[in-house]
């Protein structure tokens, strides 16, 4: 935007100096196109099947390369929740040989261990289509955040994400109890930060003691910024080794970390993907607020009562990302 409005200034100058309408014209047409650069593409697809699941992957153009592809889902904390199904990721999963990886959380339940964790994944189905690695099964490591951030100055995720070249995002969207909804940005941020990590981003820095997480719950936007700090270490860390896919069915307004969630009330919007984050999560809010479906009501009051837009802002804000978007359907 800065570069925007200098080269507007540029072009101002130059006709109060009598420069010649050809240079004007070349200096808007620069600015428009610098504009039209901050538009970032996300790909819809309204059916949600395996086969789209794959496509739409595809229709990025960003190969899933490396020894070690990482792929993030949320194995689901009960037979309840509303979780990817596994016969819906197997033919991606299968397509970029990837592995299944997760973190244990933070709250008493059926994933706050490595045994407990690996157990629920079984029994949902993810370790027959493929292998799944509990990134701090073996501790965490501090991920630095360079640069600018807003409520925390690194990263605390499992040890095993620094075994993995490339990775897939692959959330389920839907509402959540703390975060207003969760999308890429929620599932980079908690998903990939340990135990001990997500309880640096629930208290915003205050403690990584994950028996003081309850004592110490950060202030709700303060909370939302530790997320975008969170995203901005584990992207810079990956580069452009990483894309994002959300899959906006069984719109809960409850997380997949609910193990007795509330039931879907409106019905299944597709598949959206995009190489960037900020605008996924951006147009797959923006799907479920434009939607004609009367059962949006409960999953948008979730997403105000909690200021979940405000990860959106936050991201933007941090660089990872525009909330300009255009949407590109697949058929």
């Amino acid at each position: 935007m800065k570069k925007v409005l200098l080269m507007a200034v540029a072009a101002m100058a130059a006709m109060i100096s009598g420069c010649s309408a050809k240079s004007t014209a070349a200096a808007q047409e620069t600015a428009e196109t610098v504009t039209a650069d901050s538009i970032a593409t996300v790909y819809y697809i309204k059916d949600i099947t395996p086969d789209n699941l794959v496509k739409i992957y595809k229709a990025l153009v960003r190969e899933a390369k490396g020894n070690n592809v990482a792929v993030k889902i949320s194995t689901g904390e009960s037979n309840k929740t509303n979780h990817l199904r596994p016969e819906l990721i197997e033919p991606l999963m299968k397509a970029v040989n990837g592995t299944i990886v997760e973190c244990n959380t933070a709250y008493a339940g059926n994933r706050n261990s490595t045994e407990a964790h690996l157990k629920a994944a079984e029994e949902h189905g993810y370790t027959k289509i493929a292998k799944v690695d509990i990134m701090d099964a073996d501790g965490d490591s501090v991920l630095p955040i360079n640069g600018e951030y807003l409520q925390i100055d690194h990263d605390i995720v499992g040890k095993h994400f620094f075994d993995y070249d490339f990775l897939i995002v692959l959330s389920h969207f839907k509402g959540h109890q703390m975060g207003g909804f969760g999308g890429a940005l929620k599932n980079v941020a908690i998903g990939i930060a340990s135990s001990a990590g997500k309880t640096w981003i629930h208290t915003a820095g205050k403690t990584a003691n994950i028996d003081s997480i309850w004592g110490n719950i950060a202030e709700q936007d303060h909370f939302l910024e530790a997320m975008a700090d969170a995203n901005k270490a584990v992207i810079n860390h990956m580069g452009n080794k990483i894309l994002y896919i959300n899959v906006a069915n069984n719109l809960s307004i409850d997380c997949d970390c609910n193990g007795n969630p509330a039931a879907p009330e409106m019905a299944d919007l597709g598949i959206l993907a995009s190489l960037d984050p900020v605008a996924l999560d951006k147009a797959s809010v923006d799907m479920v607020f434009n939607s004609n479906d009367p059962g949006k009501q409960h999953l948008i009051e979730r997403i105000n009562q909690m200021h979940g837009t405000h990860t959106i802002d936050a991201a933007e804000k941090l660089g990872l990302g525009t909330q300009k978007y255009k949407i590109i359907t697949l058929e």
